[in-house]
């Protein structure tokens, strides 16, 4: 008995177990709601389409993405079969190690460890962040490399943060604003070895160029012209605009922040693609609250605030200019950036309130945050699967 109680003290006493335990509960979510619904839903049905053919062999080429995400998806066919767990293993995977990335991150910014974990279950039980980790779109495998790139690069490793940048635009072109990110910090905050970081910039496109044929050629069994397929994959997402195509959950950038908006994916189970409102309510003033610790040259507010630019703020001008069409989940990429600055905003609520003397104050204040993450997990557990997953198992137990 005494072994094990020290043991559990250790455990107790461990500084990750608390991200553990988040990666552990989003595991658990996933794993319930995998099966659901055991038709593909939504973008579902194009990727996992094609990803049986790849898997049987008679993969084509889509021209409006690079190949490595299908690839992905067929690969979880191919390990567990034409089936939900196989469609969607891939993604639910790859949506764990984002919340571990991201942890990874906000650990190299210097974050205080409340203040990670908080901001790590933000992420974790953000709607959007679980959906599209749940479902088999091309969006997670992006985002999950693009967090890779950010904490090697964070790390100092530039040059394996541009190879795993060129990995990320390979399953979809948004991945390339991971170097939009990287360049503003950069040039805002570090301007070390200019050298190696310029070099490793220029790496990223170049290794997306020589690695697409060969990612073609293990899609479909042919190899063709990259700059070919680049400049297919930029024609055909150019001609996706608002005047041109309707689509009717089609936004515009700024509405995802100013009104809130909400795209079905599937409405039995409920699938849902919304920024949770305990982030997107918060979004402008944290962000701003960022961008003001950018200019005290702050590290974390400064990577917070160009990884929200980059990732967020460019599609702005994009979309007034090309007027290319665009939906809600774009944002899910800059997620991250939200949850850092509620993070850092939360711990300085706590901090500050634990040095005054009013009891009632301190307790008031652990109240608050604790009720806010609360009402943060009952929302994604209300707008997802989990409830009606959860509803079937325990209602036979209450026959009346």
């Amino acid at each position: 008995m005494e072994v094990i109680a020290h043991y559990l003290r250790r455990v107790w006493k461990w500084q990750h177990l608390a991200v553990a335990l988040i990666l552990l509960t989003s595991l658990l979510m996933h794993v319930s709601t995998i099966h659901q619904p055991d038709t593909p839903m939504f973008d579902e049905q194009h990727y996992v389409e094609d990803a049986r053919a790849i898997a049987a062999g008679n993969g084509q080429l889509r021209t409006e993405h690079p190949p490595a995400g299908q690839l992905l998806v067929a690969a979880g066919i191919i390990i567990f079969g034409d089936n939900p767990v196989g469609w969607r293993f891939f993604s639910v995977l790859f949506g764990l190690a984002a919340i571990l990335l991201f942890y990874l991150i906000c650990n190299s910014l210097g974050m205080s460890r409340r203040a990670a974990q908080i901001a790590a279950f933000l992420v974790a039980f953000e709607v959007l962040s679980f959906v599209q980790a749940s479902i088999a779109m091309l969006d997670v495998f992006t985002v999950t490399l693009m967090l890779a790139a950010f904490w090697l690069y964070l790390r100092g490793r530039y040059v394996m943060s541009a190879t795993t940048v060129a990995l990320s635009t390979l399953t979809k072109l948004s991945g390339g604003l991971a170097l939009v990110v990287t360049g503003l910090h950069w040039l805002l905050i570090r301007r070390d070895r200019p050298v190696t970081f310029c070099t490793s910039t220029l790496l990223a496109p170049a290794l997306f160029v020589i690695a697409l044929p060969g990612f073609d050629y293990l899609l479909s069994g042919s190899m063709r012209n990259p700059i070919t397929r680049i400049l297919e994959m930029l024609s055909t997402s150019a001609g996706l605009t608002f005047a041109t195509t309707h689509h009717p959950y089609a936004s515009k950038p700024w509405y995802w922040v100013l009104r809130p908006e909400m795209m079905p994916y599937w409405w039995e189970p409920q699938y849902v693609a919304l920024i949770s409102f305990t982030v997107g309510m918060f979004i402008v003033p944290v962000m701003c609250y960022m961008g003001y610790r950018a200019t005290r040259r702050n590290d974390t507010g400064a990577f917070s605030a160009v990884w929200f630019a980059g990732t967020f703020l460019i599609w702005i001008p994009v979309v007034l200019v090309t007027d290319r069409l665009t939906y809600v989940y774009y944002f899910y990429p800059a997620i991250g950036a939200v949850c850092i600055g509620l993070g850092c905003v939360l711990d300085r609520l706590l901090t500050a309130c634990r040095h005054v003397t009013s009891l009632f104050l301190r307790h008031s204040a652990l109240a608050l945050v604790v009720a806010y993450l609360a009402a943060h997990l009952a929302i994604l557990i209300a707008l997802t699967p989990l409830c009606s997953r959860w509803i079937s198992l325990y209602a036979p137990l209450f026959p009346g």
